[in-house]
């Protein structure tokens, strides 16, 4: 008898080899109609898979994630039969499933075009109506190269010829379309109804510059409607908050082509940014961090004892002067702290040392990965290393994580999750130091009683480390901080402190970051409060207007005593129409607005609105003032 071991623990015999479909049909009918494909023993097969030794099996459906893993990777393939069946003359490639969706790359001799990619959207719907079976068949390699030859697809075939010699391949036909794919697959194209194609976008082949230009036809698909409908529904929400918009709506900064990746902050952007730097300024100073500054340009020995120049070298940018010597713009603080740690002898009592730089970096990043400020090639990173005593390293790390949770609390962001990533297979260090470090980690984490999630493996080769993502208002995670112990950089550079015991000691070593980078945090900030920042981080917190030129002289002396109580004034008393003024002023976002009219001005008073509309009346200045800074202490989102 086979026996078939089940999720539930229960074992289910038969008297002969039957396929996934059949077991799931014989333990109910709505399984049946439920089932996308199995799991044999852990891997993932077509429900026409044949079990015939005795294994544990999974059924999987649309309600588990490797379900809608099936169902992307099926609607990707779906595409392409689309494809083909519109445009017989384009030639396939590969089509993998990527976050929220799939995309298929083609070759064709002309772009493709909106109104293609809605026919070929009408086109993979009327063959998911059809309901046409997906079935799976096995070739030997050499036949299969020449299959794809034969039907033209050179790119097929190219793929398939890399392949080692003697293997077999796996293909999928629906219809009269059958392409190359390892599989898993749907059971029929009836099973996938909620996708949309989104964009199309330029790819070379196999991802070098130097092979033809492919198109990218990208789409996403989902288990239910209704999550098609949310994910669309974030989109839309997440195009009205693209910082990239809302920076030059709101004055704050630009981009240009002659300083690609690089910032150019107006007056506001530039005092938000500084708001930021002073805030984390205070709180760095209150922890017991000093702040260092490094140089920008440091010479080649300094990254070749740090094993950048080795790795990173593409990333830098070089110079070189007349005499020779070889410069790197540095794009990380870490060897100037090194240098500055490794200045004059160290004691234990001296332990732990937190040392922080709002230090100016440079990256060459490609050119296609620059994104706003969310990936830039200059930008300002909220950079900390900490040298301390294998002791200390626990106490220091439920510091750090303390004081990063109470930061994004102070943000608004209350959602965060924290990975903890472990030894991967290389690295250096014994196994000793490896449990040492990473309980010290997950110790902190424990003792604090913070919840986190455990990636086994994923540290980086000189040690382990804390990840902090943030989830912001439309539901998106950004990982921003991060907590990493290197065991790499003070080996590399020598570094040591005296002992109790009077000899010398290698000191543990933490990077830490918060924000990650300024730019990028701002870029972030920015989308979560669709640009309504909150009054205490507020470029401009409030603004005075004149109904007309008759209270121009007031409205000065207003403006003039809210920017010597320190608060971000401007001041309107342009000759236009008031509402004209509040409908203007409420576009820019912000906070406050004052209005001074003739009735304001003889009674010694101001007329109060809030951003969302309220009228607050009229009050006395030093009223507003108080409210103002009463908001802007507690630092209320």
């Amino acid at each position: 008898m086979l026996k078939i071991s089940l999720p539930d623990g229960s074992v289910r015999e038969y008297a002969q080899p039957l396929t996934v479909a059949e077991v799931a049909a014989s333990i109910g009918t709505g399984l049946a109609r439920a089932a996308l494909a199995g799991k044999v023993d852990g891997k993932l097969v077509d429900t026409s898979h044949l079990i015939d030794v005795d294994c544990s099996l999974a059924i999987v459906t649309d309600k588990d994630a490797d379900g809608l893993e099936v169902i992307r990777h099926s609607t990707a393939h779906l595409l392409a039969y689309a494809v083909k069946s519109l445009y017989p003359d384009a030639q396939v490639t590969i089509g993998p499933v990527i976050e929220n969706g799939f995309y298929y790359d083609f070759s064709y001799k002309r772009p493709f075009t909106p109104d293609d990619l809605s026919a070929i959207e009408r086109k993979m719907m009327e063959l998911s109506k059809a309901d046409i079976p997906v079935k799976r068949s096995v070739m030997p390699r050499n036949q299969a190269v020449s299959y794809f030859t034969g039907l033209g697809e050179r790119y097929k075939a190219e793929l398939i010829a890399a392949i080692p010699e003697g293997e077999d391949v796996s293909l999928y036909a629906e219809g009269d379309f059958t392409d190359l794919c390892r599989g898993p697959h749907v059971p029929s194209t009836g099973r996938l109804k909620h996708f949309k194609l989104m964009t199309v976008a330029g790819a070379y082949w196999r991802g070098d510059h130097r092979n033809e230009m492919l198109q990218r036809i990208y789409g996403t698909a989902w288990a239910k409607k209704e999550d098609l409908d949310a994910y669309l529904l974030r989109l839309e929400e997440a195009e009205r908050r693209d910082h990239r918009k809302l920076g030059p709506q709101l004055d704050l900064f630009h981009m240009q082509d002659n300083a690609i990746g690089s910032v150019f902050w107006h007056p506001k952007g530039w005092r938000l940014f500084q708001t930021l730097l002073n805030y984390m300024r205070e709180r760095q100073n209150q922890a017991g961090y000093v702040e260092v500054n490094t140089p920008d340009v440091m010479d080649r020995s300094l990254w070749e004892t740090s094993g950048h120049w080795q790795n990173y070298r593409d990333n830098m940018f070089i110079t070189q002067t007349e005499d020779k010597r070889v410069f790197a713009l540095k794009p990380m603080n870490c060897p100037g702290h090194m240098s500055m740690f490794a200045q004059g002898v160290k004691s234990y009592r001296e332990l732990p040392v937190r040392m922080a730089e709002f230090g100016k970096v440079h990256r060459y990043e490609p050119s296609g990965a620059l994104h706003g400020l969310l990936r830039v090639r200059h930008f300002t990173q909220d950079d900390a290393h900490i040298f301390c005593t294998p002791d200390q390293m626990e106490q220091e790390a439920r510091h750090v994580v303390s004081l990063i949770l109470d930061i994004y609390r102070d943000f608004g962001f209350a959602d965060v999750r924290i990975k903890l990533s472990t030894r991967p297979e290389h690295r250096i260090g014994s196994d000793d130091i490896w449990d040492k470090l990473e309980s010290s980690l997950a110790g902190a984490l424990d003792q604090m009683g913070i919840g986190y999630e455990l990636f086994p493996g994923e540290g980086a080769f000189y040690g382990p480390k804390l990840e902090f993502v943030l989830r912001d208002a439309i539901g998106r995670d950004w990982q921003c901080g991060t907590l990493q112990v290197d065991m790499n950089l003070p080996e590399r550079f020598d570094l040591s402190y005296v002992g109790e015991d009077n000899a010398r000691h290698r000191p543990v070593m933490l990077h830490r970051a918060m924000f990650g980078s300024l730019e990028r945090f701002i870029g972030i900030l920015t989308e979560h409060f669709v640009g309504a920042f909150p009054l205490w981080l507020a470029p401009e917190q409030v603004v005075v207007m004149s109904i007309t030129d008759q209270q121009a002289d007031y409205a000065r002396k207003i403006h003039a005593e809210l920017v010597n109580a320190q608060i971000f004034a401007a001041l309107d008393l342009r000759n236009e129409k008031i509402t004209y003024k509040i409908r203007e002023h409420s576009l820019q976002k912000l906070p406050y607005q004052v209005i001074v009219g003739d009735k304001e001005m003889a009674a010694g008073l101001v007329a109060v609105r809030t951003r969302s509309g309220e009228d607050l009346g009229q009050m006395p200045l030093a009223d507003l003032i108080a409210r103002m800074k009463s908001e802007i202490a507690s630092h209320k989102v």
